[in-house]
């Protein structure tokens, strides 16, 4: 039985806390000074109709400090729906934000931010004033975010796909990238042809921003994007980052944030130039997770995890799902590779947690299952296209169909990764068990590689796939090494490797 959604509904009406963490800590008054105990930085890193993402800086101006709580007061009836770095309250238009134990100490000068998601209607005007500890601090920075949240349409308005695809003549597709709907087990667009997704990811998103280099690896710009559409792609999956989405301050201050969600937007907003579709990604995610297969040790985004965490990922997802509801031309891709197969010790157990998250055997972390993302993005109205992958470093969906989550607005995929390493690696296991799944829903290949430096693994990859019409990408659009990338490209020019060769001129036959 699966339990309610967690961390998606917003609080309204009497004081409701909630308790999450982040490497963020604030400041807190001690005793009377001639300067300010503290410095406060309010911004609206995000922001879409009724709803925004925010950001506090606090900067101690006093001495060393063990517990602090901070105050403000909304103007315009704005609710705080989740937060992290401090558990946070709200009663009526008053918000208290106080310290966690982990983070409870913060020494003079220390600079921090905390961060939350919020309600609001008619104007969002900034908070005027802070206290710490009761006692009032300078505000710094911006103060007054933008009234009208920034979109950015469709260059063709929605319209209703057909219930049922027309027979003869086949309709024509819609022209650059499309509004993509699930039709039986199709793609279809606006105008109801069946589209299928082919092309490549774009990796360095999910792991520049943390590791403190920047935000992408290697060019993001016009030039760079045009390559890949020379490929004939027509289709690039962003992998992202959720601690440097939400800005927790384990991530430099440039890249994080609003630096980091502008930067994202900046690169779907390319993409979508050249008529390809972006699919927006989330790749790597907090909690700390040591056991069987275990990426890394460390508790933050810096390695795959089995799972994704209720503590954040649900907020990420609203955040995201609200940035880009206005475009159906976004997909959105839940979780790269899920594994708690490799943590439990019966198929039940991972595929149950798979779906409904909460405490699973084997996982130190509260999890949320593939449900609890759905229901966050449903929540925020977006009736985006949903991909949902399977177990074991998504290359097993043999019981998908059976544990799949309930999607309100019925515009869910399969999304599914193979390399010659993996255990489903030929025919045989795919007619068995993708083909089930691919007779009820579309069903995509978010990454197809080898370790081989040559590209005949992919070539029966993608000629099952075309035999059936099904959906590909190439990892990786990076230029690292072809074995163990692997990567497609030498030149961010779209010069190709041994590997690369082998997608790029099977695209390019596939639209000659």
């Amino acid at each position: 039985m699966r339990h309610p959604p967690r961390l998606t509904a917003l609080l309204a009406g009497a004081a409701v806390t909630m308790a999450s963490s982040a490497l963020a800590v604030v400041g807190t008054a001690s005793g009377a000074a001639a300067a300010p105990v503290c410095t406060v930085e309010y911004s609206v890193t995000n922001q879409w109709t009724g709803g925004f993402q925010g950001a506090l800086t606090v900067t101690n101006n006093s001495t060393a400090l063990n517990g602090w709580s901070l105050g403000f007061s909304f103007p315009a009836g704005q609710q705080v729906g989740q937060g992290w770095g401090g558990k946070w309250s709200q009663s009526g238009a008053a918000v208290t934000v106080t310290n966690e134990s982990w983070n409870a100490q913060l020494g003079a000068g220390a600079k921090a931010t905390t961060g939350f998601i919020a309600s609001w209607t008619g104007t969002n005007t900034a908070p005027a004033a802070f206290t710490l500890g009761g006692v009032p601090c300078t505000v710094d920075g911006p103060t007054t975010p933008p009234t009208t949240p920034p979109t950015d349409p469709p260059t063709t308005p929605p319209t209703t796909p057909p219930t049922t695809p027309p027979t003869s003549p086949p309709p024509t597709p819609v022209t650059g990238a499309p509004e993509l709907s699930v039709t039986g087990n199709k793609f279809t667009d606006q105008n109801g042809a069946v589209r299928r997704l082919l092309g490549v990811n774009r990796s360095g998103g999910e792991f520049m921003c943390v590791q403190g280099y920047g935000i992408w690896d290697g060019p993001a710009d016009d030039a760079s994007v045009r390559a890949i559409a020379d490929w004939k792609a027509n289709t690039v999956r962003i992998p992202l980052n959720e601690e440097c989405w939400l800005g927790l301050d384990n991530v430099k201050p440039e890249y994080r944030g609003a630096n980091y969600v502008d930067a994202v937007k900046d690169l779907v907003t390319k993409v979508l130039a050249h008529g390809m579709t972006p699919v927006v990604e989330l790749h790597w995610t907090h909690g700390q997770y040591t056991g069987n297969s275990a990426g890394c040790a460390d508790v933050h985004a810096t390695c795959q995890k089995p799972m994704p965490s209720a503590q954040y990922t649900p907020a990420f997802w609203t955040s995201v799902a609200n940035t880009f509801k206005n475009d159906r031309r976004v997909v959105l891709d839940l979780f790269n590779e899920p594994y708690p197969d490799r943590a439990t010790s019966t198929a039940t157990q991972a595929w149950t947690c798979w779906r409904d998250g909460g405490t699973c055997p084997g996982i130190g972390y509260e999890v949320a299952g593939m449900q609890d993302l759905v229901d966050a993005v449903r929540a925020t109205g977006a009736k985006n296209l949903v991909l949902v992958p399977g177990l074991a470093y998504s290359n097993d969906l043999s019981q998908w169909l059976t544990y799949r989550p309930t999607d309100p607005a019925a515009n869910l995929a399969a999304a599914w990764h193979v390399y010659n390493f993996n255990t489903c690696a030929d025919e045989t296991c795919w007619n068995n068990t993708l083909a089930p799944v691919a007779a009820q829903v579309p069903l995509l290949a978010g990454e197809i590689g080898e370790n081989t430096c040559g590209h005949a693994f992919i070539d029966r990859v993608m000629k099952w796939f075309d035999d059936r019409g099904l959906s590909y990408l190439g990892w990786t659009w990076n230029t690292w090494n072809c074995n163990s990338g692997p990567a497609l490209i030498t030149s961010y020019d779209g010069t190709p490797t041994a590997f690369g060769t082998g997608l790029r001129d099977h695209l390019r036959a596939l639209t000659s």
